[in-house]
């Protein structure tokens, strides 16, 4: 799609590459696959917070990714049309020594590779990022906000809501506790459609699941400090909004970071330790910002190469001479020897700021688990060319469609070069590139990405099927040799005998390069290759009445 071209608000952009746990169907090797390659709706997952940064003016990007993944990353970027099309420069990738997949956030920023390259202030966005919200109203607000701190500037992080949307939103999505205050209100009321009137400042920021161990320890009861409601009278606290990982930080948050190095994650030790230090005594002291913060380092607006108008005197620029000011005496008579010595200034907090999304759209999602991989794919197949995000081909011109066969293309994608059989139905479903469909399938809400093979006769409902599977189709009677008597194995959990024994699979997932023997039907299973030491874990699944991961 094409980016606009807007002025560089001076950012730079981290792009953290996780390990993708919660997407091990897919995962399982990242020196070959990694989770910044998943497809979302046809285009890799890393596209999307790419497309974000361009679409707000960001061009300084830096991907940050564990060494075993830099390969396939590379690769991806010089052979994979959605990110070979992106805009120039393009984004630049750093593997730090000893970075691990398993490595939290904090330990992430904590790199020597990663401080050296942070040279102002910058943005931190999650590889599984996919928003419609332009940046770009982020950023100016941030910066409309922070004009009055005196070259300090606060930080923006970013939450959207987990419920009222149709088909994404899910009871068991994750969700953070954010406890918030309002800001003083504009001198000149907002337009409309500005963001202001959604930010205000944090002053707790915990994951949910923090929260509950807290209300455990506590009897159900949550600990509030006098001080929290002496200095804010109203707060609100909110359960069901979730930390899309989007962080605008000012260069010192690197300091900050570098300095504890107790912080392991970015989301529940940077931002909750620093919203507590706006408003708890001497927990600034505590946590170094005395000295990060203090006045004989270089503020922010200098370290990035500009400065205040109020810091330059008028009259070095006239060239009529006048007299040297009179400057006032530095002391004062007194009748006692020394003077007393003042008190230590106190140490002044930049805000961090909360965009708290008032509703769900604009789309924002973090797409970590295997549902939301299926939900927004689907979503982003069914949206009109005037959203965001869209594409210019539904169905990639390409591909091939058989005669009689119906692909719904208001809610569906084609990728390049797909070969579809005769009298298939494909609805709701995102069809990745180089997939062979062969006669009389249909595929309903699934997502298969690129390089399967799904035989003839195959049913699919809600899959989520990995690249290269093959999913072996119907075995009819007339296709049997004649001299062959022999009874076949019954593959089906039941039901009659017909002339045709059909692969049907619903709500699975099917891992790469996996093979599907043909007639299986099963439903909510992960189809997998796996070891002896999981035939343990398997068997506790089926204790529990619950889908496990089986190998057919």
């Amino acid at each position: 799609m094409p980016h606009a071209t807007l002025p560089s608000p001076g950012l730079q952009a981290l792009v953290f590459c996780g390990p993708g746990l919660s997407l091990n169907t897919f995962t399982s090797s990242p020196s070959d696959f990694p989770k910044a390659l998943i497809p979302i709706a046809n285009r890799p997952m890393v596209w999307y917070p790419l497309d974000w940064c361009y679409r707000c003016g960001i061009t300084n990007i830096i991907i940050i990714t564990p060494p075993e993944s830099v390969e396939p990353l590379q690769g991806a970027f010089a052979t994979h049309p959605a990110l070979t099309s992106l805009p120039n420069p393009k984004p630049e990738i750093i593997a730090p020594k000893g970075l691990e997949q398993t490595s939290g956030t904090g330990d992430v920023l904590r790199c020597k590779e990663v401080l050296d390259v942070i040279d102002g202030d910058f943005v931190v966005l999650p590889c599984d990022l996919v928003s419609e919200l332009d940046g770009s109203h982020l950023v100016q607000q941030w910066l409309t906000l922070n004009s009055s701190n005196a070259g300090r500037k606060g930080g923006l992080v970013v939450y959207y809501p987990t419920y009222g949307l149709e088909g994404i939103s899910n009871k068991k999505d994750e969700t953070d506790f954010v406890v918030t205050a309002a800001l003083p209100p504009p001198a000149v009321s907002p337009a409309q459609a500005s963001l202001r009137p959604y930010i205000e400042q944090a002053m707790i920021a915990m994951p949910t699941d923090t929260l509950n161990d807290t209300l455990e320890d506590n009897k159900q009861h949550l600990p509030l400090r006098h001080l929290l409601l002496q200095r804010h009278g109203r707060v609100k606290m909110r359960t069901k909004h979730r930390d899309a990982h989007v962080y605008i930080f000012p260069r010192w948050v690197k300091d900050f970071v570098a300095t504890n190095e107790r912080f392991d994650s970015i989301s529940e030790d940077v931002l909750g330790w620093w919203a507590k230090a706006g408003w708890q005594e001497g927990l600034a002291e505590k946590l170094g910002l005395s000295e990060i913060l203090s006045d004989n380092r270089p503020a922010d607006d200098d370290i990035n190469g500009s400065s205040s108008l109020d810091e330059i005197d008028p009259s070095t620029l006239s060239s009529t001479m006048s007299a040297p000011p009179v400057q006032p005496p530095s002391t004062f008579a007194t009748r006692v020897g020394t003077s007393m010595p003042s008190p230590p200034k106190p140490v002044t907090v930049p805000p961090l700021l909360a965009y708290i999304q008032p509703s769900p759209s604009p789309l924002i999602r973090r797409v970590d688990t295997a549902p939301l991989l299926s939900s927004i794919s689907l979503y982003l197949a069914r949206q009109p060319s005037t959203r965001p995000l869209t594409y210019e081909h539904k169905i990639h011109p390409s591909a091939t469609i058989g005669q009689q066969s119906r692909v719904s293309q208001e809610d569906s994608l084609i990728g390049e070069n797909v070969k579809v059989g005769t009298r298939c139905s494909v609805k709701e479903s995102v069809i990745g590139a180089n997939c062979e469909i062969g006669n009389n399938v249909r595929i309903f809400k699934s997502v298969l990405m690129d390089g399967c093979v799904v035989g003839d006769g195959v049913q699919l409902t809600g899959c989520i099927v990995g690249r290269r599977a093959r999913i072996e189709g119907v075995k009819t009677a007339e296709a049997e040799p004649a001299d062959e008597t022999a009874e076949k194995p019954k593959r089906r959990k039941g039901g009659a005998d017909d002339d045709e024994e059909r692969t049907k699979l619903t709500d699975c997932e099917v891992a790469p390069s996996f093979v599907v023997e043909a007639g299986t039907e099963a439903k909510g299973e992960t189809l997998k290759a796996f070891d002896a030491d999981d035939m343990g874990d398997l068997d506790d699944d089926e204790d529990e009445g619950g889908g496990g991961d089986i190998n057919l």
